[in-house]
């Protein structure tokens, strides 16, 4: 899809609830894959493939490249915010043991961190109808994840938190560079030139602190094929969409549906329970997403 082809209404309207589907797989991909290579040997991967996939396409359909070199360097540093620094905190952090509902709390923080600096570098006004709903989508998603923060000894929880506090730095940065610099380009082209840094700095790290040794199981290139694929060129793809057409805090309130998302599909894939107190908690997530995107 090229920046000239304007989804219609009825389907422009279902994107960010398909983007909120297939954004919270990914914490399902990193729970299948992460058990046999280490977390950005994992990601370098990843964006190998991804690279190799969206420059034959982008070949073979003939799609537009950035006219300046000014506009590959947004877009570069855009990918390497929402994809290098994001990804790699999440991966390293879940890697380290930290469980991904603390993860994903922690990256709900974006929301309100994007609503605080969306006036002075975006010139976009809150509406207190809209803080309302960034906060009670936040206490939503705390109660979401409140059973498995609780199973998490103090201690080792803020060892861990680093790469998770890395990874919401990177998400929120990333897109409101993306909001300002560089709205709208190829989603094929701009793929490339997104996941290029991203490769060259993660395989540089994962050189110099991980062995780079890969069980190449069926689960893995399950979870390889799905987070190539499903995330890195379907929930990307809508991603950029969404913010090209949006408002930054309206697109980051939906990484609050992210966490009961999660849940929901770990309870239909996996079994994990649900308590009564996360069934509520998704009730409010959903009413404050509501509430801050009208």
């Amino acid at each position: 899809m090229t920046q000239e082809s304007p989804a219609p209404g009825a389907l422009a309207a279902l994107l960010p609830w398909l983007f909120v589907l297939l954004w919270s797989t990914g914490f399902i991909g990193a729970k299948f894959g992460l058990p046999y290579v280490e977390p950005l040997t994992f990601l370098s991967i990843r964006y190998a493939v991804v690279i190799v996939l969206m420059a034959a396409v982008a070949l073979l359909l003939r799609a537009p490249w950035p006219r300046s070199g000014r506009q590959w360097a947004h877009i570069a540093v855009c990918g390497l915010l929402v994809h290098g620094v994001y990804l790699g905190g999440v991966f390293t952090a879940i890697a380290h043991g930290l469980p991904s509902g603390i993860t994903a709390l922690v990256v709900g923080l974006q929301p309100l961190i994007t609503a605080l600096v969306a006036g002075t570098l975006l010139g976009e006004s809150v509406r207190p109808r809209q803080w309302a709903g960034l906060a009670l989508g936040f206490a939503g998603v705390a109660l979401v994840v409140a059973g498995k923060i609780a199973s998490v000894p103090t201690a080792a929880l803020m060892a861990m938190l680093a790469p998770a506090v890395v990874a919401l730095a990177g998400i929120t940065a990333g897109t409101l560079y993306q909001k300002r610099f560089c709205p709208s380009f190829d989603l094929r082209t701009g793929a490339v030139i997104q996941y290029v840094p991203c490769l060259a700095v993660t395989a540089a790290l994962a050189a110099a602190s991980e062995t780079r040794q890969v069980q190449w199981t069926g689960e893995f290139l399950f979870a390889l094929a799905w987070l190539v694929l499903v995330l890195s060129v379907g929930a990307v793809s809508l991603l950029n969409l969404l913010i090209r057409r949006g408002g930054a805090v309206n697109v980051a309130s939906l990484f609050y549906l992210t966490p009961p998302a999660t849940a929901l599909v770990a309870w239909a894939m996996f079994g994990e329970t649900l308590a009564g107190t996360a069934l509520a908690g998704m009730a409010l997530t959903a009413a404050g997403v509501w509430l801050a995107r009208r």
